[in-house]
């Protein structure tokens, strides 16, 4: 399928439709402040998003999830992230546009998510995106988590367009595993929280990406 004969796009989350980088670096450093260390850099920290917040607390704390304090520190991190996770969060550049044109051709379009609902649900409240995506599908909803094909065949079926008619966009190779699983089209989105070790030209999506600004070009124009 060529992005011209697309019928519905569905997006990965954090790193692909939102920037949600900022709000993680906030929440992070106030946890590493209260337990008296240093403090990161952003950048420090946005390849590192990609693994949630075992590899945040992981790579901030020099810890892992076998370690007894683990869940409470955990615990402690999500709470503070649960304040914060709308305050600087934000499209991607071009993606405001995007999500308007789709509204205007009535393409519908979902997120397709690892991030668990009660955090995904709290960060579309407070963004209040338009138009509003048509199905949000969570690790809540399903038995398998990405890269099984069921959350994206289940953001179709919601979206009620069959998968070789749909595009999915993401930052992971679990994004476009997932995507080619299920039988849509995928696109990489290089732009996004790429760990160090990885290389997107290595996924085998369908087309990549460097810019978040080129999704319009390619799906729109």
């Amino acid at each position: 399928m060529s992005p011209a004969n697309y019928q519905a796009v569905l997006f990965d989350l954090d790193g692909t439709l939102l920037d949600t980088a900022p709000d993680f670096t906030t929440s992070i450093n106030s946890i590493l402040t209260r337990h008296q260390r240093p403090t990161l850099a952003e950048n420090d920290i946005r390849s590192i998003i990609t693994h949630g917040s075992a590899g945040l607390l992981g790579h901030a704390f020099n810890c892992n999830e076998g370690d007894p304090d683990f869940e409470t520190l955990r615990t402690e991190f999500l709470d503070i992230y649960f304040e914060n996770l709308a305050q600087k969060t934000c499209l991607f550049p071009g993606l405001a546009q995007l999500l308007e044109a789709l509204g205007q051709r009535d393409i519908p379009w979902g997120i397709v998510t690892n991030k668990p609902r009660r955090f995904t649900d709290a960060i579309l409240e407070g963004l209040a995106l338009q138009p509003a995506p048509q199905s949000v599908v969570c690790p809540d909803d399903v038995e398998h988590n990405k890269p099984h094909a069921e959350p994206v065949l289940l953001a179709c079926q919601q979206l009620g367009v069959a998968p070789q008619h749909t595009v999915f966009i993401g930052d992971h190779l679990r994004d476009i595993e997932s995507g080619r699983n299920a039988g849509t089209a995928t696109i990489a989105a290089a732009f996004g929280y790429i760990d160090d070790e990885e290389n997107p030209q290595d996924w085998g999506a369908d087309y990549l990406v460097d810019d978040s600004r080129q999704l319009y070009q390619l799906l729109i124009v």
